[in-house]
């Protein structure tokens, strides 16, 4: 099932094109560099990817996880991730958590959406749209079969 979801940031997009994360052991030089400058860490790609996971990581725990989020999501105690993970942040820290909070809106924002006058109110208007080419398509047909 693809879902499309208006979004800033995934972690996925931080991934190499197969799935896996980028290689753990980077030279010397690449850290060095990183190291030396800011700008040579935003002119190499690796050390943008992991300068932005750890940036990333540390807001969504923030705005959404955190004891003192701003926007804080209702998930179980044991779901809950500690402020230590965002030292070592990975591509699918976060992964427990999304995969319940979707099963949250699927069981029960999803089906009251499909409830609400808002999507109520656009199925008419689809359904009010659909029918008189319905009509044409029929009336097309009878008198091509003179029925």
């Amino acid at each position: 099932m693809t879902v499309f979801w208006p979004r800033r940031f995934c972690f996925a997009d931080i991934h190499d094109s197969d799935g896996s994360s980028s290689s753990s052991h980077q030279s010397l030089k690449s850290t060095a560099k990183w190291a030396a400058s800011l700008e040579n860490l935003l002119e190499d790609p690796e050390g943008v990817k992991r300068f932005r996971m750890q940036e990333k990581a540390k807001e969504i725990y923030m705005t959404f996880l955190s004891n003192k989020a701003s926007s804080q999501v209702n998930v179980e105690g044991q779901s809950r991730l500690n402020e230590k993970i965002l030292e070592e942040p990975h591509p699918l820290m976060f992964q427990k958590l999304q995969d319940q909070i979707f099963n949250l809106m699927k069981y029960d924002s999803y089906s009251r959406f499909l409830k609400s006058d808002l999507f109520l109110k656009h199925k008419r208007t689809e359904e009010e749209e659909e029918a008189p080419d319905a009509q044409t398509s029929a009336k097309r047909a009878s008198r091509i079969y003179n029925t």
